[in-house]
This record gives structure tokens, C-alpha cells and sequence, in this order.
């Protein structure tokens, strides 16, 4: 499996990688959403995205909906990633083709859970 991770800080960059790497994925970046479109352009080969939303050039929701838009590129799962919590946000995001939405600050265990819920990430036992 391979991760697009969309967001301009590279700090945030660097914590949802390692969250992915950890969970098996390998991963390529971008610092928004016009570079990740970019990426996707070049023949990346994606399966998940993970996006801000709040960021230069282009925004995740303006990705969100470029990637939609492009029949080339619906299967990939679409997750945001990002500090916009008031619903309607959350509403505009998935309504446009979003699958999932998590809200920062998260745990790794968080980003393992929703990918579980897509079905990215195979379900643990716990003892």
C-alpha cells in the first residue's frame, strides 16, 4: 500500500508518515494540495491520501474535489487529516468525496483505527 501525505508542515508531515511506515505502508509527501496533484499526475500509484485542509496554493478540500473530479484517481481513499472540527467542515468534506475525517491532535492508534474502518489496515487481536 502506498500513502500520499498532504500538508504543509513538515512536522505533521513527518508524524502521520511514521504512523503509516509503521503500519506497513510506504509513503510520498506533499506540502499541498497542488503538488500532491502533481504527484498523482506524474502516475504515482496511490492508495490513500491523507490531507490537511488549511493549506497553501491549494487547499485539501479543493484536492478533495480535484481528485473526485478525475476518474483516474476515485479509488483512492481519501482521509483528512487536520484541525478543522466544526461540523459543517466535516459535512463539506465528506460530501465531496472524503471517506474519513480525523481531527488533530490524534494518537497513531487513531490513524490505525480509521484506516481499519476502511479496510487499509487488517484488524488486531487484542489479548
Amino acid at each position: 500500500m502506498r500513502a500520499l501525505v498532504i500538508d504543509d508542515s513538515r512536522t505533521m508531515r513527518r508524524i502521520v508518515v511514521a504512523a503509516l511506515r509503521s503500519l506497513g505502508f510506504e509513503t510520498v509527501e506533499a506540502q499541498h494540495g497542488r503538488e500532491a496533484l502533481d504527484v498523482l499526475e506524474s502516475g504515482e500509484e496511490v492508495d490513500l491520501a491523507c490531507i490537511d485542509w488549511n493549506m497553501p496554493v491549494m487547499t485539501g478540500y479543493d484536492f478533495v474535489v480535484a481528485t473526485r473530479a478525475n476518474p483516474e484517481w476515485r479509488d483512492i481513499t481519501l482521509m483528512m487529516v487536520t484541525t478543522e472540527s466544526e461540523h459543517g467542515q466535516i459535512v463539506k468534506a465528506l460530501a465531496a468525496g472524503a471517506h474519513e475525517y480525523l481531527i488533530k491532535p490524534f494518537t497513531p492508534d487513531a490513524i490505525r483505527d480509521k484506516l481499519q474502518l476502511l479496510g487499509l489496515v487488517e484488524y488486531e487481536e487484542t489479548a
